[in-house]
């Protein structure tokens, strides 16, 4: 598979060279890895976008109880708080997050942005953008593929994979793909769209993957939903023009260096962090139990 850029300098100074919007050489990609035409891959962005706009109604008002019992209709809960912390704005955005990753813990329909245990983030930043600045679908969708370009190059360099990463590389991912994808909806430069993928990273830099019991669900979900935020804040330090002071494809690499070096019971195993914890493992074992006993007789 041809590569799109190896790093955010080269689409930085393709965009620059060729006047060309950041969604565009992301769009060539697609065309080419597809070999389909432009009209045809549009649709196809439609299509997930709808799906995660799905995700994040079902959470919102369909019954999210997962099978272990960790996941109990957490969106609906937050939605009907009466206390609102900050603003109704940002209460949405928690509750359009978490509740699209609770519908991939209930075994839902979701889009992988870029992975299951991410799914929640996208859906609930792009939607929540939408809603709040009245854009067309037209440009979430540009907004998403800004966001996929952010992570072919993430990938290239570092890495998408709680198994690989830690969840850094998951959440961490996806946030700074949101946060991308929030500047440029709203206009930023490329400069500053890249700003918040920097600041982003640095935000999220060091987060373990330590799944209770080894199932995406806690303390995964809730991260969908505090990664969401970091998203926006990310946004809108960089859209102010903050340089983030490590330019963009230093952090990547630190995001790449410190996943490398992080101990593989903090990668997905489940061996380490909260899974670790006395009640994490009193959890596992009620887990493990109830899979053996709904196995069919032999």
């Amino acid at each position: 598979m041809s590569l799109l850029f190896t790093d955010f300098a080269s689409w930085q100074a393709h965009c620059a060279a060729t006047g060309e919007p950041l969604y565009q050489p992301v769009l060539a990609y697609e065309i080419e890895q597809k070999g389909a035409s432009e009209e045809a891959i549009w649709p196809t962005l439609q299509r997930a976008y709808d799906v995660m706009r799905d995700a994040v109604h079902e959470g919102q008002t369909g019954n999210m109880t997962s099978r272990s019992g960790m996941i109990n209709n957490g969106a609906k809960k937050i939605a009907a708080s009466p206390v609102t912390v900050l603003s109704p704005e940002f209460k949405s955005l928690i509750v359009s997050a978490l509740g699209a990753k609770e519908v991939n813990s209930c075994m839902g329909r979701v889009v992988a942005a870029p992975t299951a245990g991410a799914s929640g983030i996208l859906p609930g930043v792009l939607t929540t953008i939408q809603k709040l600045h009245g854009l067309d679908d037209r440009k979430i969708l540009e907004g998403l593929l800004v966001a996929a370009g952010i992570a072919l190059i993430i990938e290239q360099n570092a890495s998408l994979a709680g198994a690989v990463g830690g969840c850094q590389a998951e959440t961490g991912s996806a946030a700074a793909m949101g946060a991308g994808a929030i500047v440029y909806c709203l206009g930023g430069s490329v400069e500053e769209t890249f700003a918040a993928v920097a600041i982003t990273i640095q935000c999220m830099l060091g987060l373990v993957c330590d799944p209770v019991a080894g199932l995406v669900e806690v303390p995964c979900v809730v991260r969908n939903a505090s990664a969401a935020a970091i998203a926006f804040s990310s946004a809108q330090i960089a859209i102010a023009g903050v340089d983030p002071v490590i330019p963009v494809d230093q952090c990547v690499a630190a995001l790449g260096e410190v996943g490398q070096s992080m101990e593989t019971r903090y990668k997905e195993t489940a061996l380490g962090g909260l899974a670790n914890t006395r009640r994490g493992r009193e959890i596992e074992k009620m887990v493990l139990v109830q899979d053996v006993n709904i196995l069919p007789d032999e």
